[in-house]
């Protein structure tokens, strides 16, 4: 059994138990969300595909941690104009584990 979801912007295929980045989402460590954009859903025998997503499903998961991926550095140079910046970046992320999905 298996669910692609949509969260920030992405799409992410997953299975009850596993683990999950995503996108920021508001919350404490050790709470339980609802995801309600569910786009596919396939229990191996059947396959549901959603127009743009499936009315009445949804992925349950919990929170595991919030945090701050490795920094990304962002480096613009322009030749012989005396000219550079450097700027840094670290994305902040979600970790989620899948606990069940309903369709």
């Amino acid at each position: 059994m298996f669910a692609v979801i949509r969260t920030g912007g992405r799409q992410y295929k997953v299975e009850p138990g596993s683990f999950v980045r995503v996108n920021k989402i508001n919350g404490e460590a050790g709470s339980e969300i609802t995801l309600d954009d569910v786009l596919l859903y396939s229990n191996g025998e059947e396959i549901k595909i959603g127009k743009p997503s499936i009315n009445g499903a949804s992925v349950s998961a919990r929170i595991v941690r919030q945090g701050k991926d490795r920094k990304i550095i962002i480096y613009k140079y322009r030749r012989r104009k005396d000219s550079a910046s450097k700027k840094g970046h670290r994305q902040l992320f979600t970790e989620l584990q899948i606990t069940g999905i309903k369709a």
